[in-house]
């Protein structure tokens, strides 16, 4: 099925969002840097802000997925490694700090779900997401978010098993690095997802 012939039923649809927080997303978060050339080529918020407007006004369920630790990071091992090491040195996404909040353009409404749980990089281990899905009648999943290639795609295959139907937003995306995510936009995303972009998307929900 083509781009202009894809429909999507609101009803049965989730947007998911991978840690839109202030660590990443805003000036003065501790990995803002890391994603800002990204962030600036792709026009991830930009892009990500409309497309939850247009979520709102199709009557999409909206959920919100962030990552938390506590003050001293204990949930994480005494002698981590790969990207989690880096959290704890650096002391990320700690509870009740700025850096952990959800950035403005992305705040959540009253109404809309809010993941809890989630310490690691999959979107469903250790939290309560599927649960969230299914008890709203979910099947289709647009997802979005940070990282790329990290966090998004951990939660792209685990939904892919689990059964749902995922398209992946690739202009509401972020990485450390765009070449990395062009390549797993290349050779990972179509094996486990729908990879489309935001206007595609909100077409499909009309």
């Amino acid at each position: 099925m083509s781009s202009e012939d894809l429909k999507i039923d609101p009803a049965r649809t989730a947007l998911v969002l991978i840690e839109y927080q202030n660590e990443f997303t805003t000036e003065g978060g501790k990995l803002h840097g890391a994603v800002k050339d990204c962030i600036e080529a792709t026009g991830t918020i930009e892009n990500s802000k409309k497309m939850l407007e247009e979520a709102r006004k199709a009557g999409v369920t909206v959920v919100h997925c962030p990552i938390e630790f506590d003050k001293g990071h204990n949930e994480i091992s005494k002698t981590p490694y790969g990207i989690l090491a880096g959290v704890k040195e650096g002391e990320a996404f700690a509870k009740g700090e700025w850096g952990s909040v959800i950035c403005d353009d992305m705040k959540p409404t009253e109404d809309e779900l809010v993941v809890s749980g989630k310490r690691g990089l999959c979107g469903f281990a250790s939290t309560n997401l599927d649960f969230i899905l299914r008890q709203n009648d979910v099947k289709n999943i647009l997802l979005s978010g940070f990282l790329t290639n990290c966090c998004v795609e951990s939660t792209m295959r685990s939904g892919y098993e689990l059964g749902y139907n995922i398209y992946t937003l690739k202009d509401c995306c972020a990485a450390t690095d765009k070449a990395a995510q062009d390549a797993v936009y290349e050779y990972n995303f179509g094996m486990f997802s729908n990879p489309i972009t935001s206007d595609v998307a909100i077409k499909a929900l009309a």
